[in-house]
C-alpha cells in the first residue's frame, strides 16, 4: 500500500511553507497539491499557482465544486412549494407566487462555486454560518482524499495551519489520526508567520503579491471576514471585484424568499430585509471601512496613508524587510 501525502495550496504563505516541508520531507513522487477552487478568487492567486507549478516543477491539481443538482432540486422545491402555516417568527412557511418568479428567473447554475453555492442556499455565508469553508474547500479536499484511500492507498493530508492565527485554532493539533485510516500533519501549527515567509524566502520563493497589497489572506477576493483596512485596500486597488459582489448581492437576494441578502452582515432577525440590504450591501460596508472605531466618523490618517494603490501595503512587513535586506 502506497502513501499519498495530499497538501491543500490555497495561493497564500502557510500552504506554501507547508508545501515546501513536504516536498523536503517526502519520497519523491508521493506528494500531492490541490486547490480547491471557490470562484472567488483574486486572479493574481491563479497567476501564482501557475508560478508555484514553474518554481517547483509540481502540477497543483484544482478541484471545484459542483452545485448544478442541488440548484436543480431547490428549483423543483420552490416551484411545488404548497405548504402551510407559519414560522416560529410568524412568516408564511410557502414560497409567495412573486418570490418563486422572481427566483426561479435567475437560479441556474452559473458555473461559478461561491454564486451558485449562496443562490442554492438563498443567501451568503456569514461568521455565525460559513458554509463557504465547508462546501467550497473541506468537502472537496476530504472527497479527494477519500477516493484516493478507496484507490488502496494511505493518505496523509498535510494543512498550513497556525495556533496564533486565531482563537478557534490555539489547541490544533501537529499530528492527528482521523477515522478510516486518514492522517493529518499540520507540520507549521507552532510557527509565526515571520517565520512562514522567511522559510520560504530562504527556498527562493517569492510570497503570493496580494500579500504586498494589504491583504493578510488571500483565499477569496474579498472574504466574507476581511477587516476594515483589508476592505479599504480591495476598494482601492481591486475595486472590479467589489463590482463582481455587487452583482452577486442582487442575484442571491432574488433567490432569497424574502428577497435580501448581503455578503459581508449576519443576519438581523427582526428587520426588513430591505432595509437591511440598503445599511449592509457592499458599497455601503466599503463606506463603513473608511470610518474609524464604531464606524461614525471618516478616518482621515488612512484615507492620507492608503490612497496610493501604486505602493507596498503589507500587513506582515514584507516590504520593510526586502528594503533591508537589499540596503
Amino acid at each position: 500500500m502506497s502513501t499519498i501525502h495530499v497538501i491543500s495550496v490555497s495561493g497564500g504563505k502557510d500552504s506554501l511553507a507547508t508545501l515546501l516541508i513536504a516536498m523536503e520531507r517526502c519520497p519523491a513522487g508521493s506528494v500531492v497539491a490541490i486547490f480547491c477552487d471557490t470562484g472567488n478568487e483574486h486572479e493574481q492567486t491563479y497567476a501564482y499557482l501557475d508560478y508555484l507549478e514553474q518554481a517547483l516543477g509540481i502540477t497543483i491539481i484544482r478541484l471545484k465544486a459542483d452545485f448544478s443538482r442541488q440548484l436543480l432540486v431547490k428549483r423543483m422545491f420552490i416551484a411545488r412549494d404548497v405548504r402551510t402555516g407559519r414560522d416560529k417568527a410568524g412568516r408564511r412557511l410557502r414560497w409567495s407566487n412573486k418570490a418563486k418568479r422572481r427566483a426561479l428567473s435567475v437560479m441556474h447554475p452559473s458555473g461559478n462555486p461561491f454564486l451558485d453555492l449562496c443562490m442554492w442556499k438563498g443567501r451568503f455565508p456569514s461568521r455565525k454560518a460559513q458554509f463557504c469553508t465547508e462546501e467550497l474547500k473541506r468537502n472537496m479536499a476530504v472527497g479527494y482524499q477519500l477516493d484516493l484511500m478507496e484507490a488502496g492507498h494511505r493518505v496523509i493530508s498535510w494543512q498550513g495551519v497556525r495556533r496564533d492565527e486565531s482563537h478557534n485554532r490555539r489547541n490544533a493539533k501537529k499530528f492527528e489520526r482521523v477515522g478510516g485510516g486518514l492522517r493529518i500533519c499540520r507540520p507549521i501549527v507552532e510557527w509565526t508567520a515571520a517565520q512562514v515567509f522567511a522559510y520560504s524566502a530562504a527556498r527562493g520563493l517569492q510570497p503570493n503579491p496580494l500579500h504586498l497589497q494589504g491583504m493578510g489572506r488571500v483565499g477569496c477576493m474579498p472574504c466574507i471576514n476581511c477587516n476594515k483596512a483589508e476592505l479599504r485596500q480591495i476598494a482601492t486597488r481591486f475595486p472590479q471585484h467589489l463590482e463582481r459582489i455587487a452583482e452577486w448581492e442582487v442575484l442571491v437576494s432574488m433567490c432569497s424568499k424574502r428577497g435580501g441578502s448581503t455578503f459581508m452582515a449576519d443576519a438581523h432577525p427582526g428587520k426588513d430585509r430591505r432595509q437591511v440590504f440598503a445599511d449592509l450591501n457592499i458599497w455601503s460596508r466599503i463606506e463603513w471601512s473608511k470610518t474609524t472605531r464604531g464606524g461614525k466618523q471618516f478616518n482621515l490618517l488612512d484615507a492620507t496613508e492608503h490612497d496610493g494603490a501604486g505602493g507596498c501595503s503589507s500587513s506582515y512587513g514584507l516590504c520593510e524587510q526586502a528594503e533591508l535586506e537589499s540596503a
